[in-house]
């Protein structure tokens, strides 16, 4: 397994198609091998919910632990746009937005993204390419 101290960390719902297409985003352009990956429903996805006390059964929100710190929602979803780099981290501006209407408009996709994405019945396997990125 990979030291998981030293890169950024994104949690997502492994069933969810929105969630496993943003790892897929991520993995292709993820330049400078700095993101691992793991799903909410693993092991380590679990323990990391319980650790920072977030629900272990609520998987409405993207999570990005780096240095020891959880950015959840559009915080998280920012930040790691931040770092992947490629024009993307132009999208931080919008860490100005205030976070309540921020995760107002995040809140809404959440909650609709099974009914606009679609949802599958496992867990998302990736490519074994990108194997040695996930964590489990």
């Amino acid at each position: 397994m990979a030291d998981y101290t030293t890169k950024k960390i994104v949690l997502f719902d492994g069933v969810c198609n929105l969630c496993s297409g943003s790892v897929q985003f991520i993995l292709k352009r993820d330049k400078k091998d700095q993101f691992l990956f793991s799903s909410l429903q693993g092991n380590f996805g679990q323990r990391i919910l319980k650790e920072y006390h977030l629900s272990s059964d609520n998987f409405n929100s993207f999570l990005l632990l780096e240095g020891g710190k959880l950015y959840t929602r559009s915080s998280g979803a920012l930040r790691m746009l931040k770092h992947l780099g490629g024009g993307w981290n132009l999208l931080y501006i919008f860490i100005i937005v205030p976070t309540f209407i921020r995760d107002a408009v995040y809140n809404f996709i959440a909650k609709n993204r099974y009914k606009w994405f679609g949802k599958m019945n496992e867990c998302w396997l990736p490519n074994p390419v990108w194997k040695n990125k996930f964590l489990e």
